[in-house]
Parts: C-alpha cells; structure tokens; sequence
C-alpha cells in the first residue's frame, strides 16, 4: 500500500469554497433595463465595467440572486461603490466573464454558479473571477490611491468642456412653452441618483405643505411614482422612463442635442404621447434646472442630481462643466433636498398641533370626570338647565 500524504502540521482540512447559486438568467448589455425585467432570485448577467451604485442598488431592489459581469466590476480606473453594495449584501459577483458569456447565456436559461464557473445544462459556458467582499475593497482601495490620474483627466476634459460649453449659461437656448406654471413657485427636481428614494421619503411634509412643481428627469418620473408622487413635468431622452410614468398627464420634453437630434422624441411620437423639444448642451438634469430657472422658480429642490467627479464617472461622463456653469448661474436657488427635509423634519404641522390640543382636553375631560364625577354631573345639568330656559324664552 502507498503512504497517504500528510498535510504539514497544524494545517486543517482546506476551506470551503463559495456557496454554489442557482437561478433564472436575465442577460443586458444594460444594467438599467435588466434591472426592470429583473425578478427575485434571477441571475444577471451583464456587460458593465465600474459597476455604479445607482445600477448596483437597482439590482439590489430587484432581489437579484447573483451578477455575472462580462467585464470588471471595478477596473481601478476610479473607486465606485457598486460592486462592494452587492458583496455587502451577499450577493454572488463573478468578474471578467468575457463577453461570450451574453451570448452562450440565453434569456431564462437556468444557470448554477460554482467558484467561478457558469454552468448551464450541465456545461461550463463562461469562467470568470468569483468575487468577495474583501477582494472588491482591496481593489476600491487601491483605486482611491491611484485617483489622482483620474482627477486630473476629469479636471482637463472640463476646463475644455468648458470652452465649448460656456454659451449654455451665457446664452440660454430658446425655450418651449409650458402649461404647467413655474413662475414663483418651488420646483422639486428628482433624479434617478444617490439616495433619491431616501430624500423623497424625508420630503413628504415639504411637498404636503408647499406643493412644488414636481419634475421628473428620465428615471426620476418613475421614483416619483414610486412614491405615491405624480410629475407635473418630465425631461430628458426618455431612454429610462416607464410607460406607466408616460400616461399620467405630465408634461413632456425631450431634451435634444443642440444639433437637433432628439432620439426621445422618436419614441414620443410613436406612441401618439404629445410633446415639446428643448434643444441644450449639457446634461438633461442641467437643462431641467436652467428650464425650471428661466420660467421663473422661487426655488429649486434638487433630489438624485449628480455633483462630485465620481457620480460624473459612474454615468460615464468625462467632465462636468455644463453642472459647473449651471450651478454658477443658479447660485442660492438652488438647494440640495437633504437641507430641506432636515428643516421640515424640524417643523410642527398645524394639523398635529390641533390633534395635540384635542388630545390634551379630551385627557382632562377623562381625568375630570373620573376625579370628580359629582362635580362633573352637577356641572353638566345646570348647563343643560341654561340651555333649555334659552330656548323655551
């Protein structure tokens, strides 16, 4: 008989590896709309380098299973949070699957996921990297120590996107007319971006009491909807808006490239939805707020919008200055909804004040009459007495 190997001294049995997942596959090159397909306990497989957050807490709200990435979750160009919410949240992530994996993977094939392989039918059709929360924030570290590169190409794309941009803000483009009135009144501008479902949730009192022109850019219509919110007005290319949110009497822009092409507009027109075009540089949430401005806003509430260059990467813009310009022009107008929902959070309603007085001589009504009921009841009939002489003369 041979001699079994013996495993060096105070070593254990190996450790086991990731769980195996099993599951329906959803297959996009684009995150956002496999994110609207998406159902719980489905298997994504994507095509998405830097995975971004907004797009990782889609899948997340969607009860995705697992994510199979064509390509890297975080390339080390620049540190986004994306792929570290789904490791956080325990979900699968196997990087660098290369980009056959979209199509020997088929719509619904039911795929099983083990270390890094994806089996489908029993067959390995795609390998990649199996991630883990750790490894991903080795690799988010690591780009945070080498952003200096990336600042300095985003500070160099915007100081020249600023040259060519700069009459957006100078010269504002012509704008269309509107039937939802602006003029004097708060507009609550929301974005499909960072922590929009939170601030909406923080601004219920503000939008009961104050009533603002809701406006929706693109996605930011439906997280309206989604909170009980119907938009006044919706801008934006329409790639990302739902049907449900186009049929509920908002009004319409498309915002189109100052060469006028409009590709939203195409859709509009198809579906017989009316519409008015807006042509800008710039981005649509931009536009939104220049238009909001120049109709006239006392205020503008902005909720999802995009401020810092990592935001601007993970929508994979290469500069920001048509924001820069915007936000120079806008000045004190324009507030971030997280100022607002803490000073509303602050406030007394006049609604819970009333409650809190009714409240209050209900209580001593209660505790009046259970002290002294002989008191109470000689009370009552002499008011009762004084009522009725009153009446008969």
């Amino acid at each position: 008989m041979g001699r079994r190997a013996r495993r060096p001294a105070g070593t254990g049995p190996p450790a086991p590896g990731p769980a195996p997942v099993a599951g329906p596959a959803r297959v996009d090159r684009r995150t956002k709309e496999l994110a609207k397909r998406l159902r719980p306990g489905e298997v994504a497989v994507v095509d998405h380098q830097d995975l971004d957050r907004v797009a990782a807490r889609g899948l997340l709200d969607a009860g995705v299973a697992a994510v199979v990435n064509a390509a890297a979750s975080i390339s080390g160009r620049y540190p986004n949070e994306g792929p570290l919410l789904l490791a956080a949240a325990g979900i699968a992530v196997i990087d660098c699957a290369g980009p056959a994996a979209l199509t020997a993977i088929r719509e619904g094939d039911q795929v099983r996921l083990e270390g890094g392989e994806v089996i489908v039918g029993g067959r390995v059709v795609a390998r990649g990297e199996r991630r883990d929360l750790a490894s991903l924030r080795a690799d988010y570290e690591a780009a945070k120590a080498a952003m200096g590169e990336a600042l300095e190409s985003f500070a160099e794309n915007t100081l020249r996107f600023l040259r060519e941009e700069r009459h957006a803000a100078v010269q504002p483009p012509p704008l269309p007319e509107l039937r939802t009135p602006i003029e004097g009144r708060h507009v609550l501008l929301v974005v499909r971006g960072p922590d929009h479902k939170e601030d909406l949730a923080q601004l219920r009192s503000y939008v009961r009491e104050v009533r603002p022109v809701l406006v929706g850019v693109d996605g930011g219509a439906d997280a309206l909807l989604e909170c009980g919110l119907r938009p006044d007005l919706i801008i934006g290319d329409f790639d990302s808006v739902s049907d449900r949110a186009l049929a509920v009497g908002a009004e319409l822009v498309v915002h189109a490239y100052p060469d006028g092409r409009a590709p939203g507009a195409a859709r509009l027109a198809q579906s017989g939805a009316p519409h008015v075009t807006l042509e800008a540089a710039g981005t649509s949430e931009d536009v939104a707020m220049l238009l909001a401005y120049d109709k006239g806003a006392e205020l503008i509430v902005a909720v999802g919008t995009h401020g810092s260059m990592v935001e601007f990467l993970d929508k994979g813009r290469a500069g920001m200055a048509s924001t820069f310009l915007t936000r120079l022009k806008l000045g004190q107008l324009l507030v971030d909804a997280k100022g607002v929902s803490k000073l509303y959070a602050s406030r007394v309603r006049k609604g819970d004040l009333v409650a809190f007085l009714a409240a209050a001589a209900l209580c001593f009504v209660v505790v009046f009459v259970a002290v002294l009921p002989d008191v109470f009841l000689e009370s009552l009939w002499f008011l009762l007495g004084d009522l009725w002489r009153s009446v008969t003369g």
